[in-house]
């Protein structure tokens, strides 16, 4: 038994490692917890002589991930974890010497995706034991740094300027996707910037086309914009994709692409004209045309979908052939355009995200719906875990995307009794859903991806 003196831990302690090159990463305190957790991303297994040990990168710093170390272990041992979500998944474990406040000590630690949670490490019961007391009233009992102390820690982390500078376009700077976009091409040493749609525009001469933003500041020095456009924006935001083109600026998805997905009527007609499989659907313009349409598809339950719709928005499911008839009726009163199209009912409320980029399917999720909710979609309470995917599936993804000409993509399938079949391909992918459920970085891909395009080698 123990004899010397428990030391008091505040909920909140930073933590250094120094065989991983990390002089600072702050930890929760949760004694309610057995193992002590660290977020990862880009987990690979390696062999070293004969056994396995794990690479992996660790982004230290809350909301930046901008800082990235790659680490390198032993692996410790393989475990099932049941998430907060309630989804199990298998993590790998390492041991890792951790210094807190004046103590140096090794602890086990599970590698999770903890983009989503309040803090990059969790210090479990485990780590506590025979060491400390908890005192969760209070922080950083142990040590505490300051803004400017961490700052100071990381600086030999940031990279020196490249010259590249892109700017992402759009609606919302705090939105997650476009925050870890911005912190992929820091990471990289780009310079990048936030333009939002709404703040810019145009002038049109034949001599001197012009950008402005934000009451005068001609825009000229990028070399690469990404659109990150949301639907309500998307015919003044294609103009200004078109004006940037104009001035030779590389613009990551082109306005005309862009148009083409957001047009989910042409869209389905260009997949059908290039033989891409998808659920039966139909189109009308007349109500005495309802009852056919609706028979054309194959009956109720079916889906009728707002030609404008996203993120499983303006999509309802029709249960019996008379509510079809009833609400597609209404919908042509208001003069709305509507696609009506077969259910999948085999799918059992699950479909498949694929991310793709140039041409590759490089990261894969699948979608499932809440419990009496049809439409998988993550803004919709869907929950995403990692899939592999079939090798039919990736062709009718990167095929997708390429026929609507997009070289980032969103491609979502269900699979079906014929197959998979192509549900529509988005041109503004969501990064969060994807990256939490595969701890890839899809970001850093899509930045890699405007380098090779412009062939620009960072040294």
């Amino acid at each position: 038994m123990k004899t010397e003196k428990l030391q008091i831990i505040g909920r909140e302690e930073w933590c250094v490692f120094e065989e991983f090159g990390i002089p600072a990463i702050k930890a929760r305190v949760d004694s309610g917890a057995k193992t002590s957790s660290i977020q990862a991303n880009n987990i690979k297994i390696i062999n070293i002589a004969t056994e396995e040990w794990v690479r992996f990168e660790i982004n230290p710093i809350q909301d930046n991930r901008s800082i990235v170390v790659v680490c390198q272990a032993k692996l410790h041992d393989r475990r099932t974890v049941k998430s907060s979500t309630g989804i199990s998944e298998q993590r790998i474990v390492i041991k890792a010497p951790v210094t807190v406040g004046n103590q140096t000590f090794e602890i086990e630690m599970t590698l999770a995706n903890r983009d989503a949670m309040e803090f990059k490490m969790l210090l479990g019961r485990e780590a506590l034991i025979d060491r400390y007391i908890v005192n969760p009233s209070k922080p950083f009992l142990q040590q505490d740094f300051s803004k400017e102390e961490i700052q100071k820690k990381y600086s030999s982390f940031i990279k020196e300027k490249t010259g590249l500078k892109i700017a992402v376009l759009a609606s919302n700077k705090n939105l997650y996707s476009n925050k870890r976009i911005i912190e992929a091409g820091i990471a990289r040493g780009h310079e990048m910037a936030f333009l939002n749609v709404e703040q810019a525009y145009m002038k049109f001469d034949a001599t001197e086309p012009q950008i402005r933003y934000r009451g005068g500041n001609i825009i000229d020095k990028f070399d690469a914009i990404i659109p990150r456009i949301k639907p309500s924006v998307t015919f003044y935001a294609c103009a200004l994709l078109r004006q940037f083109d104009s001035i030779g600026t590389y613009v990551l998805n082109s306005a005309d692409a862009i148009t083409q997905s957001r047009d989910k009527l042409l869209a389905t007609q260009l997949f059908a004209k290039n033989d891409i499989h998808i659920p039966i659907t139909g189109f009308a313009k007349s109500p005495l045309d309802t009852k056919d349409l609706i028979k054309m598809v194959n009956g109720a339950p079916l889906i009728i979908k707002l030609l404008e719709s996203t993120q499983g928005k303006g999509v309802v499911l029709a249960e019996t052939n008379k509510a079809a008839e009833s609400v597609i009726n209404a919908f042509k009163s208001v003069q709305t355009n509507i696609l009506v199209q077969e259910f999948i009912k085999e799918a059992n409320g699950q479909d498949i995200r694929c991310f793709v980029v140039n041409g590759k399917v490089v990261a894969s999720m699948q979608r499932q719906a809440e419990k009496g909710e049809f439409r998988a979609n993550i803004h919709q309470g869907g929950k995403a875990s990692k899939i592999k995917i079939t090798p039919e599936e990736r062709k009718l993804a990167i095929k997708a995307a390429k026929i609507l000409d997009l070289p980032v993509a969103g491609v979502d399938i269900i699979r079906s009794n014929k197959g998979p079949l192509l549900l529509e391909v988005n041109s503004s992918p969501g990064l969060e859903g994807i990256e939490s459920a595969t701890g890839l970085d899809v970001a850093n891909i899509m930045i890699e991806a405007i380098e090779k395009k412009l062939k620009f080698k960072i040294n």
